[in-house]
């Protein structure tokens, strides 16, 4: 029997327009005038509050949030913030148009309600209690539902009694060393694909290349090492977990598949129950985990303090609404995770990310909840796992600093391998700046005067130390005082004051004076971020360098010494710290803190290189080969956030090669625009040059399997001549165009975050009353998985964005049918990116960059055998030289834009199912 409507006025606003619906009565269009009295007057049911907002121009709107009430109600649960996708989630009819969705929202109301008093309501448990905390922080759902729901017979456990434990377990031994056979890999493969799946040969050549990798290493520092080009549609992902699987079950030991996108990393979550279908049973250790950075985690601790007063207002209900989250979460993974990524939006995103673990924060065994922690369980399960599900930038960091050296991954399979360079010019960076370095003095002192939070310093942290150990308490009071010289709160607005304070604050505001004064990229009027090269520095800047090289080495010295008195304790252990009348976890508190000291300790030692190379260069303007050193001011819309020098590898992979692959036993490198595809074929050599192999001292195994998909009937590329660049109300028109002619089902790809704005604004009410929605990056109040999720689930859809949207976005069917550039995607050009072009060929390693940005764009489109699409360049002078970056034989058409939107308006069929025609006699490709 369908639920009663909530007798409640609602309130829907797009950019097609306005419509109120009263408690009980007609829905009827409205101006945002009125709609804007409207929702200031009475609470009204709304859904995704903040895009309301934007869309109405009135970002005070509050009201009857759904998705509020929806994450009560069933937490962790997933659903897309749009009408459709609430209707789909609660199983009501679509609105299906505008004027509809008011009804809509009061019907999702009462099934929402309907649901509080149904005997079957899964997430029953610790409903009552948060509604009450709720209805003292005055939620406003907090009335509608206090009939709704019944007081338990038995008073509801706190989140943290209900909170599982970890146990520890015994360490897993070392590997066997096993070889499979092609017949096993083969037999795995068919029983993951299923009974009935089409045969693939291409699959089976990747499946059986794949295990190449876990055969017994040969030599030491020499990993078996395969590149393996998989294009789009092989089926890789299968064709790689099935001799990893079966390795797992023979060898006993843990295989690592790293992405770099986060959609990847649920793709693979899902996928891999079919190979360990084990994974999700209770009561044995989980086969299967998914690994991230502390900061994606839930910090129990936070929450705890959030939750008694830490915060306050808006904040202080998302902290209820988390900790109702947390008793139903999966692995309390919030960025990417089971947390809906709308739920931080609709609050504030900063709010979401006090809840997560910080910087210098985590104070492990001296925790609380350390037993019951996120972080720790997962840390935990990883060790004795068949199948860890990473990121690369974890996998390395891993790799060099992990705190077991056993855990470490040795066999490692790199999905969307393409990005291991990127990953690892991030990694192995240094960055001497103002945010670095007062993190590091945080992470020393502790809380400050007038500071808030529970952020303990060494002396807190290590206060047993220092009463049991004069030398350590000697090394810490040495340390807290050398600490002194890093910069402290407000030391941004004494740099624009010119008041700095301190040998560290000295250096950058003399570091971003010499970036105003130098800058010559136009940044400063955009209000981009501003840098120039760290050479011709004068004796003023060079002097500072140096006072600010002593400061930081007077402060390494006593962590050094300390590091020296952790190492002597945990040898010859005092009986507080292993004793029977010990506290709980005091070695693991004292291993910890050791491991972050170490890491400290790493960081100074860069920088103290940073600025002893930079002393070393100015004058002459000598740089030494391998790196690469600019100044750096960090701006947002003109705003500053960051001043800093900054160090990358001119070759990251040297490093990569050093600490992730001579270590390992076996890697593949695998991804569908893995190697170039020169005149004469595939050109393997870049593919060699950004994976590290060059630097070891064997050659990697190479293997290629071709897309099955037929891409001369399933897409064509239409370069569009007659688009100026630079006009932007010509390309926004163009635009527009597109998306009509397309109906929807566009994905706009931008270089430039200023011109991404500057299209949506001039479309986007033009293409709502033609009933097109169109969403953006950098414009919608809306993560950016969210948006996906919304342009996947409406196939009128379409969306904007910049670099997140072009790679790692699987959008397969009919929702994505056109992928459209607004220009040539050139590198920017920064002084890392002139360095590394000096060094690899000049403007052959432009295009390279290039002709891979076009694969991984033109890569989104089809991704089925059913898929049909155009990609379009909006260049007037598109290169010849780059049209390699497209599969052989895609037709490729230079037009006029009228005559692509012949031919996108001819591939939409009266059904909606899209329809190529064959290409005219233009066919560059």
């Amino acid at each position: 029997m369908p639920a009663t409507p909530l007798a409640l006025p609602a309130l829907h606003a797009s950019h097609g327009g306005c419509w109120l619906r009263p408690a009980e009565g007609e829905t009827r269009a409205v101006g945002k005038g009125e709609a804007i009295m409207a929702a200031a007057d009475t609470p009204r049911l709304i859904l995704n509050a903040p895009l309301v907002a934007a869309r109405l121009g009135y970002p005070d709107l509050s009201g009857l949030d759904l998705l509020e009430l929806f994450a009560f109600i069933h937490p962790a649960r997933f659903v897309v913030p749009t009408p459709k996708g609430l209707a789909h989630a609660l199983g009501l009819p679509e609105a299906e148009t505008d004027d509809a969705v008011p009804g809509l929202l009061q019907e999702a109301a009462g099934a929402l309600l309907a649901t509080c008093e149904s005997d079957g309501w899964e997430e029953r448990e610790g409903a009552w209690s948060a509604l009450q905390s709720l209805a003292r922080l005055r939620w406003p759902w907090a009335q509608v539902l206090a009939p709704h729901i019944r007081r338990p017979d038995r008073a509801e456990k706190w989140l943290f009694s209900r909170l599982p434990e970890w146990e520890e377990a015994p360490e897993r031994p070392q590997p066997a060393q096993v070889t499979l056979a092609d017949e096993e890999i083969e037999a795995r493969l068919d029983r993951l694909t299923g009974d009935g799946a089409e045969r693939r040969e291409g699959q089976r050549d990747y499946a059986r290349n794949a295990a190449r990798i876990f055969g017994p290493r040969q030599s030491r520092h020499a990993p078996n090492l395969l590149l393996s080009q998989a294009g789009t549609g092989i089926g890789k992902t299968l064709g790689y977990l099935a001799p990893a699987s079966l390795w797992a079950e023979r060898a006993q030991g843990t295989v690592w598949v790293s992405t770099y996108t986060k959609n990847l990393q649920r793709q693979l979550r899902r996928e891999s129950r079919r190979a360990f279908p084990e994974a999700e049973g209770k009561g044995e250790p989980a086969r299967v985990v998914v690994r991230k950075g502390r900061e994606n985690y839930l910090c129990l601790l936070n929450l705890e303090d959030a939750l008694q007063g830490g915060f306050g207002g808006r904040a202080a209900i998302l902290a209820q609404l988390v900790a109702r989250w947390a008793a139903y979460s999966r692995d309390g993974d919030m960025i990417g995770g089971d947390l809906p990524g709308w739920l931080g939006t609709l609050f504030r995103n900063r709010a979401v990310r006090s809840l997560t673990d910080q910087r210098g924060e985590c104070v492990y065994a001296g925790c609380p909840h350390y037993r019951k922690c996120f972080i720790e369980r997962a840390a935990r399960a990883s060790a004795q796992a068949d199948l860890v599900i990473a990121n690369h930038a974890l996998v390395m960091i891993n790799a060099a600093r992990g705190r077991d050296p056993a855990q470490r991954p040795t066999r490692i399979i790199f999905d969307e391998g393409h990005h291991l360079f990127d990953a690892a010019d991030s990694t192995f960076a240094a960055a001497l700046t103002g945010a670095e370095t007062i993190e590091l003095r945080r992470w020393i002192v502790g809380p400050e005067r007038g500071t808030r939070g529970r952020r303990r310093g060494l002396s807190a942290r290590l206060a047993d130390v220092a009463s049991y150990d004069e030398a350590g308490a000697r090394a810490i009071a040495a340390a807290l005082e050398a600490a002194q010289a890093l910069p402290s709160d407000g030391w941004l607005q004494r740099l624009h004051d010119g008041a700095p304070s301190g040998p560290i604050e000295a250096l950058l505001g003399a570091v971003r004076a010499i970036a105003y004064a130098r800058d010559e990229s136009g940044g400063q009027e955009a209000g981009y971020g501003i840098e120039t090269e760290a050479a011709q520095l004068d004796g003023n800047f060079m002097e500072l360098a140096g006072q600010a090289q002593l400061a930081l080495a007077a402060l390494r010295h006593p962590l050094i010494r300390l590091g020296v008195r952790l190492d002597a304790l945990l040898e010859d252990p005092p009986d507080w710290l292993d004793g029977p009348d010990s506290n709980f976890g005091g070695r693991a508190r004292i291993e910890g803190a050791r491991h972050s000291l170490a890491w400290r300790i790493d960081t100074l030692s860069a920088w103290e290189a940073l600025l002893e190379r930079i002393g070393g260069a100015s004058g002459e303007g000598e740089v030494e080969s391998r790196f690469v050193d600019w100044l750096a001011v960090d701006r947002s819309d003109a705003r500053e956030y960051d001043v800093g020098i900054q160090r990358r590898w001119l070759d990251p992979t040297q490093p990569l090669a050093q600490v992730v692959l001579e270590p390992a036993h076996g890697v593949m490198l695998t991804s569908a625009t893995l190697c170039e595809r020169g005149p004469a074929g595939e050109d393997w050599q870049t593919a060699i040059a950004r994976s590290g192999a060059a630097h070891l001292e064997t050659a990697p195994m190479l293997a290629s399997a071709d897309s099955p998909f037929d891409y001369a009937s399933q897409a064509e590329v239409l370069i569009v001549t007659d688009v100026k660049r630079g006009d932007i109300p010509a390309l926004a028109g163009a635009y527009a165009r597109l998306i009509e002619a397309a109906q929807g089902g566009v994905l706009g790809l931008f270089t430039a975050i200023r011109r991404l704005r500057a299209v949506h604004g001039r479309i986007v009410d033009r293409l709502a009353r033609a009933g097109l929605p169109l969403y953006a990056q950098h414009v919608d109040p809306i993560d950016t998985g969210t948006l996906v999720d919304i342009f996947r689930d409406d196939p009128r859809a379409s969306l904007l964005g910049t670099d997140a949207l072009r790679d790692g976005v699987d959008v397969p069917g009919h929702s994505l049918r056109c992928v459209v550039m607004e220009q040539v995607p050139w590198p920017k050009p920064s002084i890392l990116h002139r360095a590394r072009r000096a060094a690899n060929g000049g403007s052959a390693y432009d295009d390279r960059i290039i002709r891979a940005r076009l694969a991984q764009g033109f890569g989104r489109l089809i991704r089925g055998k059913d898929d049909r699409g155009h990609f379009i360049v909006l260049s007037a002078a598109f290169p010849s030289r780059l049209l390699s970056a497209f599969p052989p034989g895609t037709p490729v058409l230079r037009l006029t834009l009228d005559e692509a939107l012949q031919r996108v308006a001819a591939s939409v069929c009266l059904s909606g199912e899209p329809r190529l025609h064959e290409p005219a006699g233009q066919d560059e490709g």
